[in-house]
């Protein structure tokens, strides 16, 4: 069918139309039906369509990280217990305030009894971190080596955390050696103490 036949038809003697002319009107008007359904209909549907697959998709995935962590609950609940008994382990190595003393007396008589002179034992200020406090102590030893290579591996077998910091060695006039070093003791906080320094930092980082 030309461009000028196309031209001639009347819609109004549409029923004499010849045949060609009849499904080629048809094809288009299907066309054009499809067409106005999706842009005034089926395209938001398409797109609500989409956006609920991917809400299912996401849903999905958490339902299995749920399914999973309900599975695994058991394990969870025994690995958190296994972490609190490890913790309190280790907090039980570090002495509250009233065990200072004590401790620090530790560390004078492992140096003593293996007959290192103390020049120095000087506790300094503390130091309070948020749940545990340090106190830097500085020694000044004099003896030979293996007694003060066997008076750091006393210090390191006590039964509280107690580490030793800026160690320097040099020889004596009498073929011994003197140490200088910062040994830092630590004890945990009582409830009381962690909730004063929480304040303080609160009100610090405010400023």
């Amino acid at each position: 069918m030309t461009l000028d036949e196309l031209n001639k038809l009347d819609l109004k003697t549409l029923a004499d139309w010849p045949l060609p002319s009849k499904l080629a009107a048809l094809a288009l008007l299907c066309a054009a039906i499809v067409v106005a359904g999706w842009w005034f209909d089926w395209r938001g549907g398409m797109d609500a369509l989409g956006a609920a697959k991917h809400k299912e998709t996401e849903l999905r995935g958490t339902f299995t990280t749920k399914k999973n962590q309900a599975v695994n609950l058991e394990a969870y609940t025994k690995q958190r217990a296994d972490i609190e008994q490890a913790f309190g382990a280790l907090l039980k190595q570090l002495p509250n305030k009233q065990e200072m003393d004590a401790l620090i007396t530790d560390v004078n008589q492992a140096g003593l009894g293996r007959g290192l002179q103390f020049e120095l034992f000087k506790p300094e200020g503390e130091s309070v971190s948020e749940f545990y406090a340090s106190t830097p102590i500085k020694v000044k030893v004099t003896g030979g080596y293996h007694d003060i290579a066997a008076f750091v591996s006393d210090v390191a077998k006590l039964s509280r955390i107690v580490t030793l910091h800026d160690i320097s060695m040099e020889p004596a006039k009498d073929g011994t050696l003197n140490m200088d070093a910062t040994v830092k003791t630590y004890r945990y906080l009582d409830d009381e103490e962690a909730i004063a320094h929480k304040q303080a930092s609160s009100k610090e980082n405010k400023k």
